[in-house]
Parts: C-alpha cells; sequence; structure tokens
C-alpha cells in the first residue's frame, strides 16, 4: 500500500469514526480515534481545537477510568 492510500484510509476511518459518535462528548471522540491510532495532533485537526486539549481530554479520561477499576 502506497502513502497516497494509506494516507486516505486514514482519513476515511476517521470520518466513518466521527459520522457514528455523532452526539458524542469531545473527550470520547478523542478517546475512540486515540484508540484507533491517530495522534493528538491529528485529533485536534479532525476536531478543530489543539494538540494541547486532546492530550488533556485523554489524560482526564484515563484517569478517571482508573478510578472506576479501583
Amino acid at each position: 500500500m502506497t502513502t497516497e492510500s494509506g494516507d486516505r484510509t486514514e482519513k476515511l476511518l476517521a470520518l466513518l469514526l466521527l459520522q457514528t459518535m455523532k452526539g458524542s462528548t469531545a473527550a470520547e471522540k478523542a478517546a475512540q480515534l486515540s484508540i484507533a491510532g491517530f495522534t493528538a495532533v491529528e485529533i485536534a485537526d479532525m476536531l478543530n481545537t489543539t494538540a494541547a486539549v486532546i492530550r488533556q481530554l485523554l489524560y482526564t479520561a484515563r484517569k478517571s477510568k482508573r478510578r472506576k477499576s479501583k
């Protein structure tokens, strides 16, 4: 697979994930895109925000998940 087709596949994956998550919070969207392998910068571009905001959302999600499992 060439880089160009790989980029296109990634964009389609992101589009599908975002489409299925309509009505979800930015934190939920960021978490799913992160699980799918996208970086904070890529997620920020998709959600029209900054990478720092995405990193904070992901950190908070991981932190709250740890609390629930205790």
